[in-house]
């Protein structure tokens, strides 16, 4: 047996698994997985996104949606081998309605993750390679329009004489891919970007802004960056590409728009948006809704006692442009997280007297070492030449159930501390407050229950360390004075700006805003797996609560995320809308249970 490939060892387990689930023997297919299992199923099954922990949970699922999905054709499709004691394998699949890609891995033989995606649907499959359309009638015709021409006519037509299909609140890059995959899927799709231009979200926010993930990771649906892109692109310069990202996709940007209002008429059960453009009110009347307003919701503004009697300037950090005029002056940025070290970088570099409040432990990682312990693994050029392309990357990341990440992240950055081990103990002498998580799981993980209480150093922890960022810790904000800020402690940083570093709330709070305070509890909290550490309550819940899939409101659907969960689940997302703009039946097993409002 010890000579039988991973590819075969995976086929073989595969051929059981379809004999079994073909003869709809649920005991016989539980048998395949080992006593600590996991099946995550994004749409293919259970037009949900959800993972089952254990044969119990698994069979569940099976017996509710087997005789309706009728899963076939399983094989190993491309790479396969061993990590960490576990055979591993990409994999593909079929359903009845559709065709899946996804991940399986093995340990003893016995299944202990299956990952299941849908990638296409039957009947519905976009126009590409040899399916692409001609572009051009050969011959001579009266009358006939040119690209442009007809292009010009659609953009007139759609929101006046032809509504859309799916109305789109965003168009940072989340927004963008999803609308360039229904574009592709011929779902007729508006987007709303409240700002001049595509991108200006981006241009918009502190100068010094950029990606702190790496070029591998970042690429957008259909076009990556081209290969002499920067490993960490400015913002700026991500900007210009999603502008031309849209025009190049030919997506239906309504740019100086914006979402006021939002409701839903159970009795046609369509949307009534009112959008106000460049000035002139429009009613769209889409079958779906979404906001696709950042994994962020409305800015948090503390509410110190004072704050009306300051005498300078203050702003959230989402409001801080640049440093440039705060030369000489004195500047107090309340956080600690990536933008408070951002901010307060820029504004030393202009010439300002900073300082950093941190009023809780922050976890911080060189990003030269989490190039080199984390993402190079998946993104990086050495990943490619081992054949580890953009998509095999993304199946390769969402394989690993939630629930395991803290227990590969753990050793990781025990790994990382070891390796900057001086950098620590120089950060904490200068009074830094830190911390990898509350089980020592990092940055991934806290990612993912909060979406906060890490910074990726670029720069900025080394002055802190040398003070040239004062830093004040161990302290919480007390009052803020007519001429600066006072401290639990007693003492009083002067200040003639004040940024407040503070995040952001829920993005069910968008829903509050542009649909009704009952809607947005109907949905509950956005984003956090249940964990119940910091800022991300329980119960478990194992997967990001109410991204990417079916809300408990009907027809309004939350797209957020950094630019590759853009890049991924926008084609989660976009099947789930074109199943239900061609008429398929899509009975969601599983639906988001609502434990919490915000």
């Amino acid at each position: 047996m010890d000579d039988i490939s991973p590819a075969a060892t995976a086929q073989a387990w595969l051929d059981r698994l379809e004999a079994a689930l073909a003869a709809r023997d649920i005991p016989a297919a539980l048998e395949l997985f080992g006593p600590e299992c996991f099946w995550r199923d994004m749409v293919a099954f259970t037009w949900n996104i959800r993972t089952f922990e254990g044969r119990e949970a698994i069979g569940g699922m099976l017996a509710a949606t087997l005789a309706r999905v009728a899963p076939s054709r399983w094989r190993v499709s491309g790479m396969a081998g061993e990590a960490d004691g576990a055979v591993e394998a990409l994999v593909e699949f079929e359903t009845a309605l559709g065709r899946g890609r996804g991940h399986l891995r093995l340990r003893d033989g016995k299944g202990w993750t299956l990952l299941t995606t849908l990638r296409e649907l039957k009947g519905h499959e976009e126009k590409r390679g040899r399916t692409r359309e001609n572009g051009v009638e050969h011959g001579i015709a009266r009358g006939r329009r040119t690209w442009l021409e007809r292009r010009q006519e659609e953009e007139r037509e759609l929101g006046t004489s032809r509504q859309p299909y799916c109305v789109v609140v965003g168009g940072g890059q989340g927004g963008l891919a999803l609308a360039a995959r229904l574009r592709r899927l011929g779902v007729p799709t508006i987007v709303l970007e409240r700002n001049a231009r595509a991108g200006d979200n981006w241009r918009r926010r502190y100068k010094s802004l950029c990606l702190h993930d790496p070029v591998w990771y970042d690429h957008m649906p259909y076009i990556p960056f081209p290969d002499h892109w920067p490993v960490f692109s400015p913002k700026d310069q991500i900007a210009d590409w999603l502008e031309m990202y849209a025009r190049i996709m030919e997506i239906d940007l309504w740019t100086s728009s914006t979402c006021r209002s939002a409701r839903f008429d159970e009795a046609t059960h369509a949307w009534e948006v009112e959008v106000e453009r460049e000035g002139r009110m429009h009613v769209l009347r889409p079958r779906h809704l979404v906001l696709a307003t950042g994994m962020s919701g409305m800015p948090v503004m503390p509410d110190f006692p004072g704050m009306a009697e300051f005498r300078g300037t203050q702003h959230h950090s989402s409001a801080h442009g640049s440093g440039e005029a705060w030369a000489g002056r004195r500047c107090v940025v309340v956080g600690s997280n990536n933008s408070a070290h951002d901010i307060c970088a820029d504004l030393w570099e202009h010439g300002a007297e900073v300082t950093m409040v941190q009023r809780s432990a922050t976890t911080v990682v060189r990003s030269e070492t989490l190039m080199a312990y984390s993402w190079s693994h998946l993104w990086s050029e050495d990943a490619l030449e081992r054949g580890i392309t953009t998509e095999v990357g993304d199946i390769l990341a969402a394989s690993m159930p939630h629930r395991l990440v803290p227990r590969r992240a753990i050793p990781l950055h025990e790994r990382i501390r070891a390796h900057d081990a001086e950098f620590y103990a120089r950060l904490e002498k200068a009074g830094f407050m830190l911390d990898f998580g509350e089980d020592g799981s990092g940055i991934s993980a806290k990612y993912a229950r909060r979406g906060s209480g890490y910074y990726i150093d670029v720069g900025a922890s080394e002055l802190v360390i040398d003070g040239r960022i004062a830093l004040r810790s161990h302290v919480e904000v007390e009052r803020i004075a007519p001429h600066g800020v006072v401290l639990s402690d007693g003492s009083e940083l002067p200040a003639d700006l004040i940024v407040y570093a503070t995040g952001y709330g829920s993005m069910n709070g968008w829903a509050a805003k542009l649909v009704s305070q009952e809607v947005a509890d109907r949905v509950g909290k956005c984003w956090g797996l249940g964990s119940a550490t910091a800022k991300d309550p329980g119960p478990w819940e194992g997967e990001l609560r109410n991204m990417w899939k079916p809300t408990r409101q009907e027809g309004l659907w939350f797209m957020g995320g950094n630019l590759a969960q853009a890049r991924f689940f926008s084609l989660v997302l976009a099947l789930q809308i074109k199943a239900r703009h061609a008429g398929i039946d899509t009975p969601v097993h599983a639906p988001q249970e609502v434990h919490h409002l915000a």
